[in-house]
């Protein structure tokens, strides 16, 4: 972080994911233990201070991005609420909120995929890892945003089919 002159606050947390940025707060939270669970879940062999490297400049493409994150606030707010008031089988079973699941992660991909370009566009400036690296660990992290995206909504879309059989 001092390399790129961003300096956030690093808070360590308990949450379960490796490295999260705090838009709201405006700091990055890194759960240590996931991290290192999660670097050896890579089964790659890019070094540890790689992956980390890789992960933090991330965080910091999602504070070059915080002003969108901070408008987006009040949808996000609502989405939290609503899932907070049902269990996760009613979320499944009723086509409204399944599209308002659908919705989120479409909201998460898009942040996702704007701190990626923000990221490469700093480890390009600032070389701090070697390109081929940086790609694979943006493929792996991406492909855990696609996975869960792609589950939900192949749910959604049986869920309409369904629903068309029924009016047809």
């Amino acid at each position: 972080m001092n390399t790129v002159k961003m300096n956030l606050e690093l808070r360590q947390d308990h949450s379960g994911v490796n490295m999260s940025y705090n838009f709201i707060d405006n700091y990055i939270g890194v759960d240590f233990e996931r991290l290192l669970s999660s670097w050896e879940e890579t089964h790659t062999s890019i070094s540890l201070e790689s992956f980390i490297k890789v992960l933090t400049i991330h965080e910091l493409g999602h504070a070059a991005d915080r002003l969108a994150l901070l408008e987006s606030l009040e949808r996000t707010i609502e989405i939290f609420q609503t899932k907070k008031r049902y269990i996760l089988s009613e979320i499944y079973n009723d086509r409204s909120l399944l599209a308002m699941l659908i919705e989120e992660h479409e909201m998460n991909i898009t942040f996702e995929q704007t701190a990626w370009v923000n990221a490469e566009q700093v480890n390009q400036k600032y070389n701090l890892v070697h390109q081929s690296t940086f790609r694979l660990v943006k493929k792996l992290s991406l492909e855990s945003y696609q996975k869960l995206y792609l589950e939900d909504l192949k749910l959604y879309e049986n869920q309409l089919e369904n629903l068309n059989e029924k009016t047809a």
